[in-house]
């Protein structure tokens, strides 16, 4: 009933009707499995291959910046004297 080949699990047309959650759970786990009808191999089975998640939604930084500051351009004296703020405590 059920065997297992070199890399392949084997499985009979029986095993589909009674038995397709254990052949479910081998597709799950990435296992392919045969077919067979009689001792005669009929078709393979193989899980569809997962879509890749589109993962979470990156930031739209230029967006959160413009609510921010809006359209505002900082002189080279107020980005000099951000600096400069910015390293008063760091010189040591």
């Amino acid at each position: 009933m059920w065997t297992q080949h070199v890399h392949m699990k084997t499985a009979t047309v029986r095993d589909l009707r009674n038995n397709f959650a254990k052949l479910e759970s081998w597709l799950s786990n990435g296992e392919e499995i045969r077919i067979e009808k009689r001792g005669e191999p009929v078709a393979m089975l193989t899980a569809l291959p997962r879509a890749r998640s589109q993962g979470f939604k990156k930031p739209d930084f230029a967006a959160r910046q413009k609510a921010i500051w809006g359209d505002r351009v900082f002189s080279e004296a107020e980005v000099k004297a951000m600096r400069e703020y910015e390293l008063e405590g760091e010189e040591g």
